[in-house]
């Protein structure tokens, strides 16, 4: 579903991603892990088109996404959805045309499709008698979830997941993990997430990779990395964040 490979990306003299070869098979749940400034989420932001690879290629999907015509870009980048930290939902409009907007807008989906859709994704997470409401008036947990919902309601294949609870006040952030896990269980959405709830990492991941500037130094099942790990700087970091 998601092949990298010679994927390279600098910002100045400073080389993020070093040459880095990983893939990702449909349907499963891929856990990225490490500290800050190792290129977790410099992968997501490139798999998002936000950013392009200085060298390597990137496939989704069997197309390729860079390099390509931006034509093609944009055809494959359909196929992804993220949630980001930061809930960025629209201010001015209620939960629910804040979920439909992109699937009428860029998909072309009628306004009562979309509205169907909404509602039950808003089921989905928990939210439905929030439809009417307008960001402001909910908390940051259940803008998190509305967040979700919105990435969702675009029906991509791969689902992004960047620190998705790291802006959330601690109380509120078994609501929203709860959320993943069941979308983990009861779909077939390919999930690449980087985050360091680490029990969450273990419950829902099929695979956990360790990053250790801009290269993955391990991988293997949660069982095994955070049982049993091989490398030594994973020993470390996970002695740090259990």
């Amino acid at each position: 579903m998601i092949r990298l490979e010679r994927v390279t990306k600098r910002f100045g003299d400073h080389v993020v991603l070093d040459n880095l070869d990983f893939s990702v098979a449909p349907g499963k749940h891929v856990t990225l892990i490490g500290p800050s400034g190792s290129g977790k989420t410099t992968i997501l932001r490139l798999l998002m088109t936000l950013l392009k690879p200085d060298e390597g290629t990137i496939t989704v999907d069997g197309e390729q996404l860079f390099p390509a015509p931006e034509k093609q870009v944009r055809e494959v980048r359909k196929k992804i959805g993220m949630v980001f930290q930061q809930f960025n939902l629209f201010p001015n409009m209620t939960v629910l045309r804040n979920i439909t907007e992109a699937p009428v807008t860029v998909l072309g989906m009628s306004k009562d499709a979309a509205e169907e859709r909404a509602r039950e994704l808003l089921e989905l997470v928990g939210l439905t008698e929030h439809i009417d409401k307008r960001p402001a008036q909910l908390s940051g947990g259940q803008q998190q979830r509305v967040a979700i919902a919105r990435a969702l309601a675009m029906r991509p294949q791969v689902l992004l997941l960047d620190e998705v609870t790291s802006a959330l006040d601690p109380e509120l952030v078994a609501g929203v993990l709860d959320v993943l896990r069941d979308i983990a269980r009861s779909t077939d959405i390919t999930m690449l997430c980087v985050t360091h709830e680490m029990n969450f990492a273990r419950d829902i991941s099929d695979q956990v990779l360790m990053f250790d500037s801009g290269h993955v130094i391990e991988s293997g099942p949660p069982e095994k990395i955070f049982s049993d790990p091989e490398h030594d700087r994973t020993r470390e970091f996970l002695s740090a964040v259990l």
